[in-house]
């Protein structure tokens, strides 16, 4: 059993947004948890799994009450 990780590019294509918004989501203590490993962020793939997991919604109503990650735009 092999533990994947992806990088902080890797994540952000994964999800089409910016590397910068993780490290801003990072910076805020919010988005999936993460490792640092001598300088390295790395997001293991179960971690990322569980996140994407969590923010499954069955309506546009329950995101503020659910969410505290939810973007305020």
């Amino acid at each position: 059993m092999s533990i994947q990780h992806l990088n902080q590019v890797e994540l952000s294509r994964r999800w089409t947004i910016s590397p910068r918004t993780l490290e801003r989501w990072r910076w805020l203590g919010q988005g999936p948890r993460y490792l640092k490993i001598g300088g390295r962020v790395v997001y293991r793939l179960d971690d990322v799994e569980a996140y994407e997991a969590q923010q499954t919604r069955t309506s546009t109503a329950s995101v503020a009450e659910v969410s505290p990650h939810a973007s305020r735009a």
